[in-house]
């Protein structure tokens, strides 16, 4: 290919000097291009038109060259089974500009060098660039983040993370499928990890709330005296999301007909090219980040598109279909049809709608969430309540649930002290001087300061705040406590008060969720796959600690996150409940490459799917498997000319038939 191009080049490089004969003759070898033409009064020998003519074939050229460059980028996805989603990852661009900056000729990594060599490298950048972390630690401290989860293939999984305002920073993971997870091993790996990071860094400690790891964050608040356990708000609100269905009947059965309808509708492709027809490309599946809010947010999905539907199970291409007159499909239509459906989303998203607001905000990595979480668990309780027209009958069993959540599990004395120290709150008419707001705060006073004077300074202290004198009462703090960050906020007004600027800055800069752990559960689940089993233990956290690190670096880098970065939707709204006879006859055969020196793509294919948008590095995520592809990725990279098999070859058959997942 590359041989061809040069030569057609060769062929452009025509003379544009003194003789407009030859630029005719030329003309006539490559064809009439107008755009060759010199323009009238072009003098002989002109290099303004020589220079455009040169600058106009060597576009062409380019033009053609790019094509067949994104030709074979393309044939490299397709033989590799790479997501298409890769192509937005910043790495995979930067890539590519190096290897133009190289030129022809590149030689590729091999397969020993991605796989030490330059892990090796990366991870010692890595922990350059986490010295940086680690002093901001020492400022204003951390949180330890830890949580543990069972993959698709039944493996227990422990993530250990570190956050502060700078960001989350990775550790390292655990395989614990042979570890009893009792209290005294949980309790043994969260002292290991504060011990690494430093008690004096520690803030606090946060885990879900499973028992064993609420028992074994006791006992590590008995030992470390000078930190917290702190159960993930993310989590406890997902409880609370969960015992609305489970404990409320209309959101019971509206959650399951709703269910139903994205299940049956997803596992029929010619429905849903039906759907997308009335919901101009929109799907009715909208993902979470944890699994109930994803059936809430599904629910207001619908809703939204209850015209769509409705239109849908009404028109002559539903009516028409076989899928009208099976069982399911006559449940389903009855379902979209039924006003009171409807009135019962309205009245789930009711409830939900406020909750999964203050989980966006414990689940975002854009601020420190811990000054804001109290007032606005308390702001969703009187939402939900004008919600229902403060109706108490209809309020009351949905705040009984939330209540009981918040005050045997989330409410924690951080929370209420860093709400007393916000100045987003601690100013407003509405704050709530109560006894539990003062007593979270002097529990948390009680565990950090323990030098009497200086419990005595912050004491006073915190009248200066209080009443906002000093620096505390300038124009300039009073108009930026709503605008600047609490924890930027203290580090600009609090300089009069030090003691109480240190301890205000400290809790102020903490997260209140473990969710960053849940992100990462792809990254590991990535590497510990069977066919990589071959990597010791120590390389496989390497190549996960790699991973993770750089994705949270990148996700700094940018504004917002991009959608290669975005959540999975959950799978019980896709495939739950799917009758493969009803789709059998729209079945159809996933791509196959026609080459059987990448037949073991097959395998590859569920792996790769995995992995799905969380890839992050393109060379190291990929490298071990992306090299046994060499002959695309060398073509690629040399412009070498393509191996294409022979019409005897035959892509190996299938023992099953898979579904094609929707876009």
């Amino acid at each position: 290919m590359l041989k061809r191009m040069q030569k057609k080049k060769k062929r452009l490089r025509i003379d544009v000097g003194d003789d407009e004969a030859n630029i005719g003759n030329a003309q006539s070898e490559v064809g009439v291009i107008n755009v060759f033409n010199k323009p009238k009064g072009s003098g002989a020998g002109s290099r303004t038109g020589s220079t455009q003519t040169q600058s106009t074939i060597n576009h062409m050229f380019k033009k053609d060259l790019r094509e067949e460059t994104c030709k074979q980028i393309a044939r490299f996805f397709y033989t590799s089974a790479i997501p298409f989603n890769c192509i937005k990852n910043p790495e995979f661009t930067k890539m590519l500009e190096l290897v133009g900056k190289f030129g022809q000729g590149l030689k590729p990594p091999s397969y020993h060098e991605i796989r030490e060599k330059y892990l090796n490298m990366e991870v010692n950048e890595i922990e350059e660039m986490l010295k940086e972390y680690k002093e901001e630690w020492k400022r204003v401290g951390c949180s330890i983040m830890s949580d543990g989860w069972t993959d698709r293939k039944r493996r227990s999984i422990c993530n250990f993370l570190v956050n502060s305002p700078k960001g989350t920073v990775f550790m390292y993971s655990l395989d614990t499928s042979d570890i009893s997870k009792t209290t005294d091993k949980v309790f043994e790996m969260l002292d290991e990890m504060v011990e690494t990071v430093g008690e004096e860094n520690v803030i606090q400690v946060i885990t879900d709330n499973a028992a064993n790891y609420k028992a074994a964050g006791k006992r590590l608040m008995e030992k470390r005296k000078h930190l917290y356990w702190t159960p993930c708000a993310a989590h406890c609100i997902d409880l609370m999301l969960e015992d609305f269905e489970k404990h409320i009947p209309l959101h019971k059965t509206t959650i399951s007909s709703g269910r139903k309808i994205t299940t049956f509708i997803y596992a029929r492709t010619m429905l849903i090219s039906i759907l997308r027809n009335f919901t101009k490309g929109r799907d009715l599946i909208r993902p979470a980040t944890t699994r109930f809010a994803t059936s809430y947010l599904t629910l207001a999905c619908l809703n939204e598109n209850k015209g769509a539907l409705m239109n849908m199970f009404s028109s002559k291409e539903w009516t028409e279909s076989k899928f009208s007159s099976i069982r399911d499909g006559k449940q389903v239509e009855n379902v979209v049809l039924d006003n009171g459906f409807w009135k019962n989303i309205v009245t789930c998203l009711q409830a939900a709608a406020p909750l999964i607001k203050v989980l966006r905000l414990v689940d975002s990595d854009e601020k420190p969430a811990m000054g804001f979480i109290y007032e606005a668990m308390n702001c969703a309780r009187e939402r939900i309540k004008q919600n229902f027209n403060n109706v108490k009958k209809s309020y009351e069993p949905i705040w009984n649930i939330i209540d009981e959540r918040w005050e045997a599990q989330l409410h924690r004395p951080l929370h209420a002290a860093a709400y007393y120290v916000n100045p987003h709150f601690r100013y407003s008419p509405s704050f709530q001087n109560d006894y539990f707001v003062k007593d979270g705060l002097f529990k948390c006073l009680d565990r950090f300061i323990l030098d009497e004077d200086t419990r005595s300074t912050i004491d006073r202290q915190m009248v200066d705040f209080s009443e906002a004198r000093g620096m505390f009462g300038l124009n300039s703090a009073k108009a930026n406590r709503e605008k600047m960050s609490p924890a930027d906020w203290w580090l600009a007004y609090g300089d009069g008060c030090p003691e109480l600027q240190k301890f205000a800055i400290r809790i102020l800069s903490l997260t209140c969720s473990s969710s960053g752990c849940e992100r990462n559960w792809s990254a590991f689940e990535m590497v510990h796959t069977k066919r990589r089993n071959r990597l010791h233990q120590k390389k496989m956290n390497a190549l996960v600690y790699v991973m993770s690190n750089l994705k949270l670096r990148n996700k700094e880098k940018r504004s917002h996150v991009s959608s290669f970065d975005d959540m999975h939707s959950d799978d019980e709204w896709i495939t739950e409940g799917i009758d493969v006879e009803d789709e059998e006859d729209e079945v159809e055969q996933p791509l196959y490459v026609n080459d059987p020196s990448l037949a073991y793509i097959d395998s590859l294919q569920t792996w790769m799917t995995s992995i799905g948008p969380h890839v992050l590095n393109l060379p190291i995520a990929l490298g071990i498997w992306v090299l046994r592809c060499h002959p695309p990725w060398k073509e690629f990279l040399l412009g070498l000319p393509i191996n294409k098999p022979s019409s005897s070859q035959k892509a190996p058959e299938r023992d099953e038939r898979e579904r094609r997942p929707p876009i």
